[in-house]
């Protein structure tokens, strides 16, 4: 998932609603910020969000190249992210997260923590190296302890032991 700013997030929804997708001129809300609002649009460029366009009016041109005015317009991976298309089950639920027949539908299910995933690694058999905590989730290895730390603060009863030399740290399975 690409993870954008609120900026990068206003300039998107703001052009997906405009007829012609233009970026610019940037809404009101955004106040006199010309500096940041020019690296958002050039990370927006970067990232595929956004490109390039010739032929703009006045007040949407991002550059001039000679005669050439370029502003910049959201591609449909930018309109993709600030409008999700419709999944298979397109029209079975309206926007208030009900069912057609007015039932509740079911939350979907979320993408795992960081922090499930490590409690998940300690209640394996044997447990887990810092090593596999690391591995599993990219943290800095002081970040992995910090997190075992944490689940401890939490009431998590996490075993040390030393096999071989190396520590491995479990949750404790009460009977």
């Amino acid at each position: 998932m690409t993870k954008l700013t609120d900026m990068q997030l206003v300039l998107l929804t703001t052009a997906c609603q405009r007829e012609d997708g233009s970026l610019l001129p940037p809404p009101e809300s955004l106040g006199d910020q010309a500096d940041r609002i020019r690296k958002a649009v050039e990370a927006l460029i970067k990232k595929g969000l956004a490109t390039e366009q010739e032929g703009m009016t006045a007040a949407q041109v991002w550059r001039t190249d000679g005669d050439l005015t370029i502003g910049v317009v959201v591609t449909d991976a930018g309109r993709a992210i600030i409008n999700p298309p419709a999944g298979p089950n397109a029209g079975a639920e309206d926007r208030t997260g009900k069912e057609a027949d007015g039932q509740a539908a079911p939350p979907a299910p979320g993408p795992a923590t960081k922090q499930s995933m490590l409690i998940d690694l300690l209640k394996r058999d044997g447990g887990a190296t810092l090593e596999d905590v690391v591995n599993a989730t990219g943290w800095l290895p002081h970040t992995s302890r910090a997190a075992l730390t944490g689940l401890r603060k939490k009431g998590h009863n996490i075993e040390k032991s030393k096999v071989d030399g190396i520590t491995r740290y479990q949750i404790a399975v009460t009977a």
